[in-house]
């Protein structure tokens, strides 16, 4: 087998579309190695072969072991990987972009650094969770006020469709066991859709920083998009599982998630909906995710020229003093 140094790095042809991956694969107890161009998982019970550039999110729970050629391969695939245990995410680590090119990073930025398109693009994200509500008149603190109630809403309508007795949200940072069952599986549903998020928004090459209705986190645009399904996937999911049986709730919700986002195509519409959200419509249409792989040089008036020459002699392009 090959090593590291003698491999070259996957070109965009070659990775898999970031909508068409399997969402998410949970390990624990395992060592994970490199096998060409598998992440090999082995335990007790043998050795699983899992192709890495149809990884969308791996998450590693506890007892995980993993090599750098593992790595090397997930960050070459463009996998997200996420370390999970019974206290929550403790680590985000996103892979190399599969978007060779810089236009979603820099519509997302253009949108952030103007409060109008800002707040435009927060209203949408609103409208998007909650479709029978206009929020074109809103400000920002209006928004996070309909939001509130609308998530507690969720909250009551679920118990009581689950037969889940439901006291409200408890959650502590670092100690999963602090919630009751119901609490414990929204959680655990929580860490599922932001590592999806994590993952996506690192695929696409966006700046995970850059939120429109989160701030002031290096993952705030990873929360805003994380929340585009929480009421409608994250939360009744968990209070499902809730219902089943009080016991072993983390696992059976990543489970329950990773099989409803399978089969409802979550990632293919998170990407969707990130374009929607950064790019203008003619913009989304001229996108090609795959095949950009160019660097160019800013020049005067906002053109683009040609990178790996040198201007030095080039009339046009001279100063004068």
């Amino acid at each position: 087998m090959a090593t590291v140094g003698q491999r070259g790095m996957s070109s965009p042809r070659e990775l898999t579309r970031m909508g068409d991956r399997i969402s998410f694969i949970y390990l624990e107890r395992c060592i994970l190695h490199r096998e060409d161009n598998a992440i090999t998982a082995e335990d007790a019970e043998g050795v699983t072969h899992i192709p890495a550039a149809t990884i969308g999110t791996l998450l590693l729970g506890p007892g995980t072991r993993v090599t750098h050629q593992a790595m090397s391969l997930l960050g070459d695939s463009g996998a997200g990987v996420v370390w999970v245990g019974e206290q929550g995410v403790r680590f985000y680590s996103g892979g190399r972009s599969l978007n060779r090119s810089s236009s979603l990073v820099e519509a997302q930025a253009t949108k952030w650094a103007n409060r109008r398109t800002r707040l435009e693009v927060a209203r949408e994200m609103y409208r998007m969770r909650f479709p029978n509500e206009n929020p074109d008149s809103l400000t920002r603190h209006e928004l996070l006020g309909r939001e509130g109630r609308r998530v507690k809403e969720c909250y009551r309508k679920e118990a009581e469709r689950a037969g889940v007795p439901w006291n409200g949200r408890i959650y502590v940072p670092g100690d999963f066991n602090a919630g009751d069952p119901v609490n414990q599986a929204v959680t655990a549903a929580a860490q599922c859709m932001y590592g999806i998020a994590q993952t996506t928004v690192a695929a696409l090459g966006c700046a995970p920083g850059l939120g429109f209705i989160h701030s002031g986190h290096e993952l705030a645009f990873v929360l805003d998009i994380a929340d585009l399904y929480k009421t409608e996937i994250a939360i009744p999911i968990a209070f499902d599982v809730a219902a089943e049986s009080p016991d072993d709730v983390g696992s059976r919700t990543r489970r329950a998630i990773r099989d409803h986002i399978n089969k409802r195509r979550l990632l293919r519409r998170c990407v969707n909906d990130i374009k929607h959200l950064v790019l203008t419509e003619a913009a989304s249409d001229n996108l090609d995710d795959e095949d950009i792989d160019r660097v160019t040089l800013q020049s005067d008036h906002g053109t683009e020229v040609e990178a790996g020459r040198n201007y030095a002699d080039d009339d046009i392009y001279e100063v004068p003093w």
